[in-house]
């Protein structure tokens, strides 16, 4: 539940297109549920309590790395009394598409046969490994849904800006139209810069219309006299010959031959061959501003195999990231991304001597980032917001298999898609379950009256023969607040059972299993500690790969090659950190030490890569008291070693 609300603090702005949410004069943009907005706005954003999960070296720079909604981080940073001097947003583009991640099993160190191959070949080869695909996050929206969820988003951004400070909102052609008369209306149309071309050339080809090869990216300040440093760029062009005769051009690298045809042609008007005209012109270069058109080398999309490649669906270049924080912000200043993705906003605004804040929702996010940022040597705190989301690290995953862990629950067509389906009671009969779309922001995981009205209203009056519905939440805002308004309102005699939806939710989110030896030796000065993992076990890992394996087996044409884990399950292990500050299970970590192996199996020790193999084993020079494994899904465990 939050623990208050915090304002956005909006400013009503004068003389521009507007939408509809505060009831002013003008109405440029309206649709289904815009009317729904104004409320969430009045009421402020939700601020919930915070948890500090890891801090990543000396801290004191504010560097922060925050798993939660854009919205709850903005109540938490306005709280605690944090501004942003630039926003860089790369949301979802309402695409329609799910997005996955390739996962690749790791070479396990216990399998002789595995160590063997990896000593002949000397380098494991992706298209040998064992793979499957497992769905991160999905950019499937309503519109209505999408444009309300969006301009929330944008007010509470909005509201942690420094006066200074600009906002970059990178999107394409599905809702980027809709999305700048937003940003007419909460930034207003004066402080509208520039709409930025991002143009590239990959992605095949389109049939029936030109290929779709540009992103949009909108940039807005909140007042005339934001950061702004032009950058420039060098053109190279070239300019022809044209003097007379009496001024001939430099033809010291041209023969005899070519001389007189030159002096020829030019004194007769003659059309030079192309092997001489080359020598007429001159090559010169400039510096000019850059345009709003960016398709140059630095800025263009990543492919894989490059250096900065990290395998995140979406993944934007360094490049782009870096025109953007160079041009709009000072060193020193914060530079936030509430939408953080592959962590790019913040691995280049550490190495460009900028403070940052990366929001994400997604766990793989934030444990990608995080990796990223300690190869680069950047320290931070790793926060996460106990919105609920905590509960569930991939609602795309979460949603498909929930209705599994429902007992009894059934499909039944013949009521609204508004529940999930039905459960047969001895006593009650047919009773419809209403289960929260967690892809729908964090409003769906909050219970208010207007969550009650729909219900009443809407959905209750539906229902032929009913006499109960069983309804799930993450949080209810105001229990006696909502018992006090069913009872005014909901004169259909049908009993709503409130069920907690954290109590499902706990099974999806056990821990993995995993066994340790732990071993001391003493060189007579120094004592060394080794932790080797004996076994792994994933439950979580083995539901998708049984899953990615079903779907494989029913579409494979011939025999079908079975994604397989090893009894000792090591193939399971992406990453392995050893404490050894705290013995506390729930404190803030500390790596002490840490190995990462990466897809082709090779390690990088404590941020450094190296050509070495995985031998199980996890070596510190002081006492380890806890370790913390991350799966190859981005799931993570913490052990006590005792």
């Amino acid at each position: 539940m939050a623990i208050k609300y915090v304002p956005y603090n909006p400013a009503i702005l004068q003389g521009q297109a507007v939408m509809p949410f505060f009831r002013r004069t003008q109405k440029l943009l309206a649709y289904r549920g815009d009317d729904e907005i104004e409320p969430h706005i009045n009421r402020g954003m939700p601020l919930y309590e915070t948890r500090l999960m890891e801090r990543v070296g000396d801290s004191r720079d504010g560097n922060l790395m925050i798993r939660g909604e854009c919205l709850s981080a903005c109540a938490y940073l306005k709280d605690k009394g944090i501004s942003v001097d630039l926003v860089y947003i790369d949301p979802p583009f309402a695409s329609g598409a799910n997005y996955a991640k390739t996962v690749y099993l790791r070479r396990n160190p216990k399998v002789a046969e595995a160590i063997a191959e990896a000593t002949k070949k000397a380098q494991l080869d992706n298209a040998d490994m064992q793979k499957f695909e497992a769905e991160m996050y999905g950019d499937i929206w309503n519109k209505e849904c999408y444009l309300s969820w969006m301009y929330e988003n944008l007010m509470a951004i909005k509201s942690i800006m420094s006066p200074t400070a600009s906002i970059y909102v990178h999107l394409d052609w599905h809702i980027g139209h809709y999305v700048k008369i937003l940003m007419d209306e909460i930034f207003g149309e004066d402080n509208f810069k520039n709409e930025i071309i991002w143009a590239y050339r990959i992605q095949g080809i389109s049939k029936g219309t030109w290929p779709k090869k540009h992103d949009t990216i909108f940039l807005y300040s909140l007042n005339p006299d934001n950061v702004f440093h032009p950058e420039k760029e060098t053109i190279i062009y070239e300019k022809p010959f044209i003097d007379t005769v009496c001024t001939p051009p430099d033809m010291s690298n041209l023969t005899e031959r070519q001389k007189k045809t030159v002096i020829d042609s030019v004194e007769r008007g003659i059309p030079l061959k192309d092997n001489v005209k080359k020598y007429l012109f001159n090559t010169y270069s400039t510096e000019v501003y850059v345009r709003d058109v960016w398709d140059c080398d630095s800025t263009k999309p990543l492919i894989s195999g490059s250096s900065e490649y990290v395998d995140y669906k979406t993944q934007k270049p360094e490049g782009l990231l870096k025109r953007i924080i160079e041009a709009s912000s000072n060193e020193g200043q914060v530079v936030a991304d509430f939408f953080g993705g592959s962590g790019v906003t913040a691995a280049v605004a550490s190495k460009t001597n900028r403070r940052f804040i990366h929001v994400d929702v997604n766990s793989n996010s934030i444990t990608t980032a995080r990796d990223r940022l300690v190869k680069d040597g950047a320290r931070f705190e790793v926060l996460e917001i106990q919105d609920g989301v905590s509960l569930f690290r991939n609602p795309v995953q979460t949603m498909k298999v929930l209705p599994s862990l429902i007992q009894g629950l059934v499909p039944d067509r013949s009521i609204s898609s508004y529940w999930s389906g039905v459960i047969n009671d001895s006593k009650y009969g047919k009773m419809p379950v209403y289960i929260p779309d967690l892809l729908s922001g964090a409003e769906a995981r909050v219970v208010s009256d207007k969550t009650m009205h729909k219900l009443i209203y809407e959905e209750l009056s539906q229902l032929e023969g009913v006499k109960k519905v069983v309804f799930y939440y993450i949080d209810i805002d105001n229990r006696k607040q909502i018992d006090a308004y069913i009872a005014q309102h909901n004169t259909t005699l049908i009993e709503i059972d409130f069920r907690d939806l954290k109590i499902i939710l706990d099974n999806l989110v056990a821990q993995d299993e995993a066994e340790f030896s732990v071993k001391e030796s003493n060189d007579g000065v120094l004592s060394k500690w080794e932790v080797e993992v004996v076994s792994f076990m994933s439950d979580r890992v083995k539901r998708k790969i049984d899953d990615y394996n079903y779907k494989a087996a029913l579409n494979a044409r011939g025999e079908h090659q079975p994604v397989l884990l090893s009894e000792s399950g090591l193939e399971a292990v992406e990453w392995i950190s050893l404490d050894c500050v705290s013995a506390d299970l729930n404190a803030e970590w500390t790596s002490s030490e840490e190995i990462r192996i990466e897809p082709d199996s090779y390690i990088t020790i404590n941020g450094i890569s190296t050509r070495n193999f995985w031998d199980g084993k996890i070596r510190s020079n002081d006492k380890p008291l806890r370790v913390k494994i991350r799966n190859i899904c981005g799931d993570e465990s913490v052990f006590l070693l005792q």
